[in-house]
């Protein structure tokens, strides 16, 4: 080998190693490897920031925002209630995500299926009181399964139907890839549903902050208008938005008749309820049954004057404390609406307006986004950690969903390139105001893109100084003295190690030309061994790095890099054990 060749290989071992161990963030590690191989010369200056060009860091982004945008619009929330309504075992909440991403990325890309999908494993994990961790990977992993059926599922599969037209005249159609694809898929959903425990547990970066808050006991209150979903249904029918986790502490009916919220009570236009619970359940009730809360008196949200909603504890020099928004006339002094109040051990059970204030309360404060701190400071307001209350917000319903379909149309009818049609969702998704603007950087996972960005240059070495080709060459070596079977799974395997150092395409398009030849010289068909590339490059279950759907999932499932190989090693044995004999039986050796 030559130098270039080795220092290749040693930048790139010591890199995995660092990942492994898991003392320094995943994207500090990527940085200082990019600079080590810039030092060493294996990387040109020039090229040392190609990859924050590179259309997978513009995919992954774009999906983020996207994947935000749906889980924003609360519709993944409404198909739950109406398709799953009782669906509350995790193996089961598993099963449906797992085998829906599975078979929806047989036919559309398999990150639009995983972005599609991600909202409603959120959904699962709060109502199952479990972390997300434990159905993202599995999802990730499954959507890299539905892949394998289709010639459109995924990228190694359109890249090698290219390479068989170039060398025998004939492109693989569009369900050559199924029989083998279908059991592989097959073997690998039952795996992921039996064995998810060898996951570990993990937390969202960040996340345990926003848990030590601890506010449960919100109180706001909201009317029901004309066009609210729950109009004539029963105080039980709404409850039923809540998932268990708010409820209606009173009704006021013609302003001054207080009854008591039995579940038979029917909802008539007007009714004021006073509602109790979870910011995020108060948010689904209101969102879903369309009320109105009754605290938000004020402007719209257009881009002169954004209205933001914001989280605060009321301080010890407060001027709120003692009185009520009502006395003190909150919105008419500072244009800003009391949208909910929360005070630590005690229930409140009077309207929002009249409730007293103290030292202490956290409150929900709706108003100018421009103006919000110096509202905060003028009221001696402490703003709590950066938090997501959407209560009072406009929704977009159907469109994020709507952008999404379309970007997958386009790049499914080869109408637009994957990054092209992502980003274009990712931009309508602002225009359309799914996601506010003050949002829009708060949904982009920064350290996840990063990482990336710096590693592609890095991983791309390997193949520039040529170390690619001298792996290539031993397993040609090696392959001569083994049956077929072993030859076959030997040229799986290196294409399931290639595959997390070079993008899965550029993986087949090394591995392929090898492999024909390989086939070749061993007096073999080429037909399988292409496919067994295919297979191995679609199959990266070792790292978050080889495909844009385990990154997708890393930063929301807060995965370390060694969180992969613990569900992932397993997995890929499964499929190297299922996939050689069936190419065997579906495409002929000889």
């Amino acid at each position: 080998m030559t130098t270039p060749q080795i220092l290749s290989f040693a930048v790139t071992f010591v890199m995995m190693a660092a990942f492994v161990w898991g003392r320094y963030r995943y994207d500090l590690v990527a940085a200082v490897a990019l600079l080590l191989a810039v030092a060493v010369g294996i990387v040109p200056f020039d090229e040392a920031f190609s990859g924050f060009s590179d259309d997978i860091v513009i995919i992954v982004g774009s999906a983020l925002l996207v994947s935000a945008g749906i889980a924003r619009s609360g519709i993944m929330e409404a198909a739950i209630k109406r398709f799953a309504p009782k669906l509350s075992g995790v193996r089961s909440q598993l099963a449906l995500l797992v085998i829906v991403v599975t078979i929806l990325s047989a036919f559309v890309k398999n990150i639009g299926a995983l972005a599609i999908m991600i909202p409603i494993a959120f959904q699962f994990a709060r109502r199952s009181n479990i972390s997300p961790s434990i159905f993202l990977m599995p999802m990730a992993f499954g959507s890299l399964l539905g892949g394998l059926m289709t010639q459109v599922g995924t990228s190694p599969n359109i890249v090698v139907s290219r390479v068989r037209e170039e060398l025998i005249g004939t492109a693989f159609t569009m369900f050559d890839f199924t029989p083998v694809g279908a059991a592989i898929a097959a073997a690998g959903t039952i795996f992921l549903l039996f064995f998810y425990w060898l996951l570990p547990v993990r937390e969202k970066h960040g996340g345990s902050l926003n848990e030590a808050l601890d506010i449960k006991n919100y109180l706001t209150e909201a009317r029901i208008v004309a066009d609210s979903t729950v109009l004539g249904k029963t105080v039980a029918d709404l409850m039923k938005l809540a998932g268990g986790d708010a409820i209606v502490t009173s009704i006021l009916r013609n302003r001054t008749m207080r009854m008591t919220p039995l579940p038979d009570v029917v909802l008539k236009v007007d009714d004021i309820l006073l509602l109790e619970g979870d910011p995020e359940a108060l948010d689904r009730l209101v969102s879903q049954g369309r009320l109105s809360v009754t605290g938000d008196r004020g402007g719209g949200d257009d881009t002169t004057n954004e209205m933001v909603a914001i989280e605060a504890v009321i301080g010890e020099s407060s001027s709120l404390i003692g009185w009520t928004a009502q006395r003190l006339a909150l919105y008419d002094r500072f244009n800003v609406n009391l949208l909910a109040v929360s005070r630590r051990g005690e229930r409140l059970d009077r309207r929002l307006a009249a409730v007293e204030l103290r030292l202490g309360d956290v409150v929900v404060l709706r108003g100018s986004a421009a103006r919000m701190p110096e509202i905060l400071r003028e009221l001696g307001c402490l703003p709590l950690a950066e938090r997501a209350i959407l209560l009072g917000s406009v929704r977009k319903g159907i469109v994020p969903v709507v952008v999404l379909a379309l970007a997958m149309v386009a790049t499914a009818f080869g109408l637009l390139p994957v990054s092209v049609a992502f980003f274009a969702a990712a931009v309508a998704i602002v225009l359309f105001k799914v996601i506010p603007l003050r949002d829009v950087y708060q949904s982009l996972d920064g350290p996840i893109l990063v990482m990336l960005a710096v590693l592609i240059p890095v991983s791309d070495s390997l193949r520039s100084t040529g170390a690619t080709g001298v792996v290539a060459g031993e397993l040609a070596r090696l392959g001569t003295l083994l049956p077929a079977s072993g030859a076959l799974t030997l040229i799986l395997v290196a294409a399931m190690a290639v595959t997390p150092f070079l993008n899965n395409a550029a993986t087949v398009l090394v591995m392929a030309p090898i492999a024909a030849e390989f086939a070749s010289d061993l007096g073999y068909r080429p037909e399988p061994f292409l496919m067994a590339v295919a297979i191995g490059a679609g199959c990266d279950f070792l790292t978050p790095i080889g495909h844009q759907c385990n990154t997708l999932v890393m930063g929301p499932g807060g995965y370390r890099f060694s969180d992969y190989p613990r569900l992932g090693l397993p997995l890929s044995f499964l499929v190297v054990i299922v996939a050689v004999p069936m190419l065997m039986i579906v495409w002929p050796m000889n």
